[in-house]
């Protein structure tokens, strides 16, 4: 029997929400992470702890406070159905959001490394030449943190691509709204189908290991420069 192309809309589906995460958390992580790498503040420790606390955690117990966050009795809950007329728990726009903050430490830890690499010397000699903030963090840092960037922008797709416990508390498993790949994958088990399961097993497999690979030659082909 030949393959059933709707057996890979979940992982079209995944693909779809570890690119739309990926561009947020380059969004909102570049700045967090060129924060974390230059401030002095008693506070960084505490900000650090915080953006690497997903790593740690048990999905379950991030997927529950979530929940709980995205009650529509909640503010976050009630202001978004508000705005938008959906609710966040069993939504697309829920697995986003949690999606967001699960897969945080990495695109931020790695870029943080980056810019820490980065010598003083170099952005005091941007300075002297009358570069502003802007001008200095795109013609100076970001060049130099190339190695980062791709790290960080890769991981943090494959990390979203392969969630389940998040997934599976905050989106449920809604057939084109919030089955993933995951979920798929452990339905197939589950029901004992495991040709579609090794299917979709498989395909993940063969593109986290292209992803990794490609940034491994790609660093290797672009060693690091330190400012």
């Amino acid at each position: 029997m030949g393959p059933n192309l709707t057996d890979f809309g979940p992982l079209w589906l995944s693909i779809k929400l570890a690119l739309i995460v990926t561009l947020i958390l380059l969004a909102l992580g570049t700045p967090l992470a060129w924060w974390l790498s230059q401030t002095r503040s008693r506070l960084k420790p505490v900000i650090e702890a915080m953006t690497a606390l997903p790593l740690v955690l048990p999905p379950t117990v991030l997927g529950f406070y979530f929940l709980i966050l995205f009650n529509p009795q909640s503010f976050l809950g009630k202001s978004w159905i508000k705005i938008t007329g959906e609710t966040l728990s069993f939504s697309f726009s829920g697995l986003v959001i949690a999606s967001v903050i699960y897969s945080l430490p990495f695109m931020v830890q790695p870029l943080q490394t980056a810019f820490e690499s980065i010598k003083r010397e170099t952005l005091d000699a941007a300075s002297i030449l009358r570069a502003g903030p802007i001008d200095r963090f795109m013609s100076v840092v970001a060049p130099l943190s190339l190695r980062g960037f791709v790290t960080a922008c890769v991981l943090s797709f494959a990390h979203t691509l392969g969630e389940f416990g998040i997934v599976l508390m905050v989106g449920g498993n809604i057939p084109g709204q919030t089955k993933l790949v995951s979920i798929a994958i452990y339905e197939h088990v589950e029901t004992l189908q495991y040709a579609q399961a090794h299917k979709l097993s498989l395909t993940l497999i063969c593109f986290a290991f292209a992803a990794l690979l490609c940034v491994y030659i790609f660093n290797r082909r672009h060693p690091v420069k330190i400012g």
